[in-house]
């Protein structure tokens, strides 16, 4: 078998040129978290990772994020930013002996190592892949601090990770690459490798293919440069020599951007026909349509919400219509979410929920919530008072008890204001009948 660990050398040892024939987006990686384009929220001095860096002192986490964003680049960088030693595994490859093999060696360095050892970070790509039992391995070794975990994820991690792993590791969300983002990163490859073989609309199509994935969009652009093509290639051959959808817009008027923009305010006006068309310009265009869907999909969730909550359910299984038939059956499946949810009921209110909410927790910080609703495992915690007073709601009148959830220093708060609309409607009937519930019973235990 393989050796599935990657011990990289010291920091120094990574500053050397690549090698000549290796892949272009090897040779363009970035040589120091400065270099690290569109993550610019985490590897920032104000960012959860400039700022661990600036202290010199790592804490275990997950990085989530689309494909090609970034996240095994940023792992070696932060290991060479604070001097540790780099080990990577992953998951798709290995298992527990594995897994094994590098904490014995991550618990020998620490013992062993030289002066001024500051630790191994083990980088573990695809982690959502190990399994809940494999994945409680982890644990005792972070907890020691025999390793400083870095998991790498493209799936959510409240889904696909345990809970006591992610209560021992911070989320840290990487952002899908932008238009402007993958310029710079076709500017870097011109740099290295010269002007590519296209046409200045035919750059701006193959920025938008990549939708995102800055490893696919330098792996076509070397593609480019392997071909030798003597005269620049226009959006439509382009797509015939990548053999893969590109969007063939004018640039001038019908722009990638500026239609996702016309379809994403015709579907928030609640004009389905707009919207159809908008669609049907994009995909006759070549605008990759999971893109389409992904956006759509978007749209669900911020401008419709509870309002109608099958636009959701609507728009995935779209998605997943779409990659069954593929094309041009299941582009029939599209245009049945765009019309859907463009006909739904409109209501920001769960966005405008979340960004309230959210706000709150940065600002309240780990207040504790208060004891009743806590769960008491153990004597001790019982001894202290947790879990004691709680009203199980099942058995109360009505099946409401009336309960307060809140921490005691901080009042009741509402985020989440539902409108007159759709399914909300009965929504908001609801909250108001608890809302008389909680006050009338509150007025009588005073």
């Amino acid at each position: 078998m393989a050796d599935l660990f990657a011990d990289d050398p010291p920091s120094p040892a990574r500053q050397d040129e690549p090698r000549a024939d290796a892949p272009l987006a090897d040779r363009l990686r970035p040589r120091s978290l400065d270099e690290v384009i569109g993550q610019e929220h985490l590897t920032g001095p104000e960012g959860a990772i400039g700022r661990m860096v600036s202290a010199g002192k790592l804490s275990s986490m997950v990085l989530w994020g689309p494909p090609g964003t970034g996240k095994t680049s940023i792992a070696r960088l932060l290991a060479d930013a604070v001097g540790m030693r780099f080990t990577a595994i992953s998951a798709v490859f290995s298992g527990v002996a594995d897994l094994k093999k590098a904490f014995a060696e991550a618990d020998r360095m620490a013992q062993a190592g030289p002066a001024g050892f500051k630790g191994t970070l083990l980088f573990v790509d695809e982690i959502h892949r190990f399994n809940r039992a494999q994945q409680d391995g982890f644990l005792p070794y972070v907890e020691r601090g025999t390793v400083t975990l870095i998991g790498a994820t493209t799936e959510n991690p409240s889904f696909e990770l345990n809970a006591a792993l992610l209560s021992r590791a911070q989320v840290l969300i990487l952002n899908r690459l932008d238009a402007e983002a993958l310029g710079k990163l076709l500017d870097r490859a011109e740099a290295l490798e010269g002007a590519l073989p296209l046409t200045p609309e035919a750059r701006d199509a193959l920025i938008a293919s990549a939708d995102g994935d800055g490893r696919f969009l330098l792996n076509q652009a070397e593609l480019l440069y392997s071909a030798r093509i003597a005269e620049p290639l226009g959006p439509a051959e382009l797509g015939k020599f990548l053999q893969r959808r590109v969007a063939v817009y004018d640039k001038d008027r019908e722009g990638h951007y500026n239609l996702i923009s016309a379809l994403h305010k015709s579907i928030r006006g609640s004009d389905p026909q707009a919207a159809l068309y908008y669609l049907a310009r994009m995909l006759v265009a070549g605008e990759e349509p999971l893109y389409v869907l992904r956006r759509l999909t978007r749209m669900a969730v911020e401008d419709i919400g509870l309002a109608d909550p099958q636009a959701l359910a609507q728009c995935i299984a779209a998605k997943e219509a779409y990659q069954f038939l593929g094309s041009p059956e299941g582009e029939l499946a599209i245009v049945q979410a765009c019309l859907y949810v463009a006909t739904a009921p409109k209501s920001n209110a769960a966005y405008k929920a979340m960004s309230a909410a959210w706000r709150s927790a940065r600002e309240t910080g780990s207040l504790m919530p208060p004891n009743n609703i806590l769960n008491a495992p153990t004597k001790l915690m019982k001894d202290i008072g947790y879990g004691q007073g709680y009203a199980y709601d099942h058995d109360a009148e009505e099946g409401f008890s009336g309960a307060n959830y809140w921490p005691e220093e901080m009042e009741p708060q509402t985020f989440y204001a539902p409108v007159e609309r759709g399914f909300e409607r009965q929504v908001k009937e609801r909250i108001a009948y608890w809302t008389k519930l909680r006050e009338q019973r509150g007025a009588g235990d005073a």
